[in-house]
């Protein structure tokens, strides 16, 4: 059994992260297993070296260790290229120059990761591409690929069950996903996240219930490049008194001011209810 915690640091961790991180390692250790940190940082406009530092600092005073070395994701792109390159042989993707204003202007409706892409450039083939057009993956054709039923099996807030991915609601709810980004070129969560489960031999993936509905997202783009499936388990998120996310986009305190103003590891369990 082999679990993972994988950070971005663009910003401080704060308590969901440390409900997040707690759990990931009470699993391992219920199950036996290992749990690795991994770094993602592929975002490389948003990425700050104090953040990653503030990672590590934040963790091991929370109690955890974790297996060296850890696999920071922006010191693979070669690795992320040849998955492009797999999916493009394939006939998979295609280059997109929409702006989010086009996306918008184009009568988009709003979906699970923002506006679902009206298809635009899904005419467009790869030889077209110009300097900082971003990849798409062309959803309608990659399930076409897909013979026979897509499930996995959640064993998280929604109990132990097999679940069957719905073609229907990848197309209606997340539509073509972009695989690397408009101008930087960076791999996107999706491409560099499957693409680590599968490397790392990750059996158990364990994150929050914002995640759970890119699930079938991701278990499409395992089938496609013959990855295997994990266990999933989303966790309950951490919210405040009126119910709301903790989240670093809300700038919720950061663990390093909580333990800057004196707490203790164990205060921060108490906070975010977490049982050992």
């Amino acid at each position: 059994m082999i679990t993972r915690f994988a950070p971005s640091p663009t910003g401080p961790l704060h308590l969901g992260h440390a409900y997040s991180a707690l759990t990931v390692w009470q699993i391992a250790k219920n199950l036996g297993g290992t749990a690795l940190l991994r770094i993602e940082d592929t975002d490389s406009t948003r990425v700050r070296p104090e953040h990653e530092a503030s990672i590590y600092e934040d963790l091991s005073w929370l109690g955890l260790a974790w297996p060296e070395p850890v696999l920071r994701q922006s010191e693979h792109g070669a690795n992320y290229e040849r998955v492009l390159k797999q999916l493009a042989e394939l006939g998979l993707l295609y280059p997109c120059s929409c702006t989010r204003r086009d996306i918008i202007d184009a009568g988009a409706v709003s979906g699970i990761e923002g506006m679902i892409y009206p298809g635009t450039c899904r005419h467009r083939s790869l030889p077209d591409a110009v300097a900082g057009d971003a990849f798409r993956l062309n959803l309608g054709k990659a399930l076409a690929q897909i013979s026979g039923q897509m499930t996995y099996t959640e064993t998280g807030v929604n109990a132990a069950k097999d679940i069957a991915v719905s073609p229907h609601h990848l197309l209606q709810n997340i539509g073509d996903p972009v695989l690397r980004r408009k101008e930087t070129g960076d791999p996107a969560y999706h491409l560099a996240c499957v693409h680590d489960d599968a490397r790392q031999n990750i059996s158990h993936v364990v994150r929050g219930t914002d995640l759970q509905a890119l699930t079938p997202l991701h278990v499409l783009l395992q089938r496609v490049l013959g990855y295997p499936t994990p266990t999933y388990h989303h966790h309950a998120l951490i919210t405040d008194e009126d119910g709301k996310r903790l989240a670093k986009i809300d700038k919720s305190k950061a663990l390093a001011k909580y333990r800057a103003e004196g707490a203790t590891p164990q205060d921060i369990r108490h906070l975010i209810g977490f049982v050992d």
